[in-house]
């Protein structure tokens, strides 16, 4: 999630700012970027236990070591909570998960280069304290109270907020891991284009990219848990927004949305102030009881914008958020899949003639069987994976036209090839390791942390 902010902002006097700041995102073709953020859970080699905040081998000393590479920290109270190196940062999720916000980047080889590069830098780090990390979108063996909260004014005022409006917002915190990508739109045409496509498509991400089959030890009946956990997080600030396909939708449609989504908090002289399910409307008129008679500055906005949770969020940019964490090449992937998809106009049009008629019933089937059976989840006369297919087959033209080239020569589409494996046996991430569950591993989720650890 992200760090607090480092200026004020203008003060906010008329509604029409509050679209005008995610106009302010659209941009032309040539200066489209990739943004790639993920998250992975560390621990100790030892005894594969979560990390404590402070301690020889705790997640201070760990971030504290990583500003030996160019990383300047940031802090909350005396405590760093992130890093910061130009446009990327890494932060801290609730229950100690290190996130990579990646910069925005122009091609997918410098995607692989910033991540490989990121893993290495906490793996010389982590050999030192006896520390390493995996990406699963599910822890696979702790349980809540095994894992410390880390020292952020916002996850406190969450962390008493999230109980009161769904069962499963505080595993959400605490014990999931996602990766999600970054995106450009053109104009507001564009961009409502490129959300309905995404929206649409982001329940095949989810099934692609499954990877959360276990729960405290044992399998859990889904393929992606974590996909389900946001079913039951909070349903004012989740889902699958339909909204989003109805005629007149753009970015004023989006901000009435934003508008009725419950607050959290607002940040002010270095704290955070508890708003929580208190209303930004009230914020304009000046009425908010948290903060009665001040009106918000353009940073509340932007704060505002990062705590709404739908399936793909809009901020300045598109974020496609339905995919669990995994390996470094699935990292890669799921940048790929999706600028395959929404980087290129042809691949753009034939992803929408895919799924314009898909009605709102069956997105919503989709978004809610999907977690559970994956690429086997019945579609229409087909499955899961069939669509998964003919997506697949689209981003890989969109990438090929693309025409981006390493020093190798090849282009992008390469990245996709883990993809391709995956639907080639039918076999999701979660398969593989309910499969070694099963097998070589005899009932034990312990060895997923030396032969997945990165």
């Amino acid at each position: 999630m992200s760090a607090p902010p480092t200026t004020r902002g203008e003060p906010i006097t008329d509604r029409r700012q509050l679209v005008a700041y995610l106009e302010s995102g659209c941009k032309p073709a040539s200066a489209w970027r990739i943004g790639t953020e993920h998250e992975k859970f560390a621990y100790r080699v030892a005894d594969h236990r979560p990390l404590p905040y402070d301690g020889p081998d705790g997640i201070r000393e760990l971030l504290t070591r990583l500003t030996r590479f160019g990383w300047t920290p940031v802090e909350e109270k005396g405590n760093i909570i992130a890093l910061v190196d130009g446009m990327a940062n890494i932060t801290l999720e609730p229950g100690g998960q290190v996130e990579l916000s990646g910069a925005p980047l122009e091609t997918l080889h410098e995607t692989h280069a910033e991540l490989s590069q990121h893993l290495a830098q906490v793996g010389a780090v982590g050999a030192e304290l006896g520390i390493a990390m995996m990406g699963l979108g599910f822890q696979p063996k702790w349980t809540r109270d095994d894992i410390p909260w880390m020292p952020k004014g916002r996850y406190v005022i969450m962390r008493n907020y999230m109980p009161k409006v769904g069962s499963l917002g505080l595993d959400m915190m605490t014990r999931t891991c996602t990766v999600q990508v970054n995106l450009d739109f053109a104009s507001e045409a564009d961009m409502v284009k490129k959300f309905r496509v995404s929206l649409a498509l982001q329940p095949i991400a989810t099934a692609l990219f499954a990877n959360s089959p276990f729960t405290e030890g044992k399998p859990n009946g889904f393929q992606s848990f974590r996909s389900h956990i946001w079913t039951d997080t909070d349903p004012d600030r989740t889902g699958d927004i339909p909204f989003v396909f109805e005629d007149g939708f753009g970015f004023e449609r989006y901000v009435d949305y934003l508008l009725k989504t419950p607050m959290y908090f607002v940040y002010r002289d270095g704290a955070y102030i508890d708003a929580s399910g208190q209303s930004f409307v009230d914020f304009l008129n000046g009425t908010l009881p948290a903060l009665p008679g001040e009106t918000p500055l353009l940073t509340d906005w932007a704060d505002h914008t990062t705590t709404a949770f739908p399936e793909v969020r809009l901020k300045k940019y598109l974020e496609m958020r339905g995919a669990d964490a995994g390996s470094l090449p699935n990292l890669c992937a799921l940048s790929a899949l999706w600028v395959g998809l929404l980087y290129d106009d042809a691949a753009l049009d034939a992803a929408w003639d895919l799924v314009k008629g898909w009605t709102t019933a069956e997105r919503a089937s989709l978004r809610a069987e999907v977690p559970r059976h994956g690429l086997r989840t019945p579609f229409r006369d087909r499955t899961v994976r069939d669509v998964a297919l003919e997506t697949l087959a689209i981003a890989r033209s969109g990438l090929t036209r693309r025409a981006r080239l390493n020093g190798a020569g090849q282009d992008e589409s390469r990245y996709l090839d883990t993809l391709d494996a995956i639907l080639r046996d039918n076999r999701s991430p979660a398969d593989e390791l309910l499969a070694r569950f099963n097998g070589a591993w005899a009932g034990s989720v312990d060895p997923v942390f030396t032969e997945f650890a990165y």
